[in-house]
């Protein structure tokens, strides 16, 4: 999952995006409004953290811009302004959230998952083979066990699952899991898929290469089952 942060508070920003990458998504901030209504345009993510107090377009403008061209990415907002007006003002904008300034790091998390979750359209337990992943959670279990998987194995895995059954190429995977700058080579890529494969193929559940392409998750073949006897 790929989260854009957009908030000019050196102090808030910086411990959200720590507190972020920590919890395995890939996160880009930007400080003003005409930067976040710049990239939200013109690349892939699945969250916004939106501060209203942006200078150079307010967090509303950006708000309106993005709904304006139908862009469906979920968007939290954070705004020192309390009172239900306010809150009203945000949610007709398009907001799907919202929160007052302070607020508490598990709170914005537990926040953030919930919306990230929403976007998926999917729901929140996915199964595929003995496979189960538990969105609200971001825990994978095979064969009732709770897999140990690190933060970039999550991520690559929750890419995946949403994307069953379709190819998902390498540059793909580097826009969801990296944020900009972070460099990460087609051989890392590899080394993760690897890692992951490993690990969830006891629940019958395959990640297939297609060389020079990418990647699918393949569901499991139900043909291919023993009969019961």
């Amino acid at each position: 999952m790929r989260i854009l942060i957009a908030e000019d508070d050196p102090i808030i920003s910086d411990g959200l995006i720590r507190a972020l990458r920590k919890a395995g998504y890939a996160v880009d901030h930007v400080v003003s409004g005409a930067e976040a209504d710049a990239a939200i345009a013109s690349q892939p993510f699945d969250l916004m953290i939106l501060d209203l107090g942006l200078p150079r377009m307010s967090g509303i403008d950006v708000l309106k811009r993005m709904r304006a061209r139908r862009c469906k990415v979920p968007v939290l907002v954070l705004t020192a302004q309390d009172g239900v007006d306010n809150c009203m003002r945000c949610l007709d904008a398009g907001a799907d959230d919202y929160l007052t300034k302070p607020f508490s790091l598990p709170e914005l998390e537990a926040r953030a998952r919930a919306l990230c979750r929403r976007g998926t359209g999917l729901p929140n337990m996915i199964e595929v083979g003995r496979l189960i992943y538990d969105q609200s959670d971001r825990l994978a279990r095979v064969n009732g066990q709770v897999l140990e998987l690190s933060a970039r194995e999550v991520a690559l895995l929750e890419v995946l699952l949403l994307r069953a059954g379709r190819l998902v190429s390498k540059e793909q995977l580097v826009d969801h899991l990296c944020s900009w700058g972070e460099e990460v080579s087609n051989n890392a890529i590899e080394v993760y898929v690897h890692r992951l494969r490993k690990k969830i193929e006891p629940g019958e559940v395959r990640i297939a290469t297609v060389r020079g392409l990418g990647y699918c998750l393949e569901k499991p073949d139900p043909a291919s089952q023993p009969a019961a006897v």
